[in-house]
């Protein structure tokens, strides 16, 4: 009895080492500029660009205001760069708003997940690999909803169509 149970445990362990979630545990943001530094090209379809010129970069730099102090004031007393309300849809999750990459707003991890397990050319090369590694791919509308959403206190009408075509950054084939 000892014996099967100590090879249940074994397998427990090994499947809890190699599943996504624990690599994903690992993993540690490296920025937008260290993406860029490989999706800049036209090539590559310009993500840097497209990201960098979108609303979407200034996220962060909105939340030092005094037009967001005063929103986040009325909905919990802090200013709004240190309210965990705004910072989760103006960054993204804790980790990434404790890191030194938080300036960066909504950037390519907070959406695609923390990029140091997939980040290199090799992984990058190989989507399944890059997605084993923690690579997200966020499906659509669903997920900007998470934050374009009536529960914010700033919320505009929102069109995904329209709003996709702004930032649409699909990877060239060729």
């Amino acid at each position: 009895m000892k014996l099967k149970t100590s090879v249940l445990v074994l397998i427990i362990i090994a499947t809890y080492l190699v599943s996504p979630s624990y690599s994903n545990a690992q993993a540690k943001y490296v920025g937008s500029k260290t993406c860029g530094m490989c999706h800049k090209s036209e090539k590559s379809g310009q993500q840097l660009k497209i990201w960098s010129e979108s609303k979407h970069a200034q996220a962060y730099k909105t939340l030092l205001t005094p037009k967001a102090d005063e929103i986040a004031m009325k909905k919990g007393g802090k200013k709004a760069a240190e309210t965990p309300e705004c910072l989760k849809c103006h960054v993204g999750d804790n980790a990434l708003v404790a890191s030194a990459f938080k300036v960066d707003g909504v950037q390519c991890e907070t959406c695609h997940g923390a990029g140091s397990e997939y980040k290199s050319m090799p992984v990058m090369k190989n989507k399944e690999e890059a997605v084993k590694k923690g690579l997200a791919l966020p499906e659509g509308e669903k997920f900007c909803k998470t934050c374009h959403n009536p529960a914010s206190p700033s919320f505009k009408e929102f069109k995904y169509a329209e709003m996709w075509k702004k930032i649409a950054h699909p990877t060239p084939k060729g």
